[in-house]
């Protein structure tokens, strides 16, 4: 990238940040968010519940150790457009097969470097989620400010259909033979969660997420999984109805960001969008019930609102994020069925909660 060009960011609010484009020279349009981790970029770019969004990296160096096969979370990058301060086109890593610069441009990923991220950060951070435009083709603002006007807002838009998948596969042990069958309902679901079932001998099937009840239980599960994704839980009603059939049966539940999010919904439960969100792999957790502190992995923008848990008898928090005291798990009281808003596979991340996967595992006995 020896020919630098200009790229410009703007926002909903008309706030504008100049720069140099990076990837494929195009426009980018979604909510801006930022991850705050240091480490992980390519699990971060090709997970799921980032889909539609323009993502700040809060570490000022990105693109350093390039790209490896085997960091992605999914089958292609899920991140609308790129921020960023310093963007490296060349990579030190002996196992890189491929600059980010290289397969941004591959998958047509907009994206723009040189930007005061310190400054851009710390303004939604006083202003709020808000929808923003990147462009390297048109640096013209008064067009980019009428085709940001016409972009959703991300409260009230279903996602997960998508990036979830079309049809039912499955997913197998690759060192030992299957213990336990779980289904598992695809809402835009990270690779590494499937691994860290089959890790403990589950036979995976994943299951579109229009699927019926009466399809999955021809599987004849131990268990269900509910996964991750993109978008606001409570425009998916369909998904909320089937949810509340699946806990009816009264078999083991597990749930994980938008499917912690569409459990509560399935139960009476509300959530609310956040101010910011909570993106990084440092949040601290408290679990309520150990008394245990757990640094997480998490990305999220929506949170299960505790005003409505308080009027629920049958529902119990779990577990808190520690900055805020928002809601991060919660149990259905004398049921197997239990969620968090946090990432326990946290790829790339802590693994400090890995230990839930095992407890899911457990009230299969």
């Amino acid at each position: 990238m020896t020919d630098l060009k200009p790229a410009v960011l703007v926002l909903e609010d008309g706030t504008v940040f100049h720069g140099t484009a990076i990837g494929a020279i195009g426009t980018a349009t979604g909510e801006i968010a930022f991850n705050t981790g240091m480490t992980g970029y390519q699990e971060v770019f090709t997970d799921p519940s980032y889909f539609g969004q323009l993502l700040i990296m809060n570490t000022a160096h990105i693109g350093n150790y390039g790209v490896h096969k085997t960091e992605v979370e999914s089958e292609r990058i899920m991140i609308s457009g790129l921020i960023t301060k310093k963007f490296s086109n060349g990579f030190s890593r002996p196992s890189g097969y491929s600059s980010l610069q290289d397969l941004f441009e591959s998958q047509n990923k907009v994206g723009i470097a040189d930007v005061d991220t310190r400054a851009l950060v710390r303004h939604i951070r006083s202003k709020g989620a808000m929808n923003a435009i990147i462009s390297s083709e048109n640096l013209n603002l008064e067009t980019l400010k009428s085709q940001l006007a016409v972009i959703p807002d991300m409260k009230g838009l279903e996602l997960s259909s998508k990036v979830a998948t079309m049809k039912a596969y499955d997913v197998l042990p690759e060192n030992s033979e299957s213990k336990y069958r779980v289904a598992l309902l695809d809402f835009g679901v990270k690779k590494n969660i499937i691994r860290c079932l089959t890790e403990r001998g589950c036979h995976v099937r994943v299951f579109p997420l229009n699927t019926t009840l009466e399809e999955i239980n021809l599987f004849k599960p131990h268990g269900y999984m509910l996964s991750n994704g993109p978008g606001d839980p409570s425009a998916m009603p369909d998904s909320i109805a089937l949810v509340k059939d699946i806990v009816a049966l009264n078999l083991p539940v597990f749930g994980i960001c938008l499917g912690h999010q569409i459990l509560g919904l399935s139960q009476g439960l509300y959530t609310e969008k956040m101010f910011n969100g909570h993106r990084g792999i440092n949040h601290p957790i408290k679990n309520l019930k150990t008394g245990k502190g757990e640094i997480t992995s998490q990305n999220h923008g929506f949170v299960i609102t505790k005003s409505s848990i308080d009027s629920k008898s049958d529902i119990e928090i779990t577990h808190i994020h520690l900055n805020d005291h928002s809601v991060a798990g919660i149990a259905i009281k004398n049921k197997p069925i239990f969620s968090v808003q946090y990432h326990p596979e946290a790829s790339a991340g802590p693994h400090d909660s890995r230990y839930l996967f095992d407890q899911f595992i457990n009230h299969f006995n």
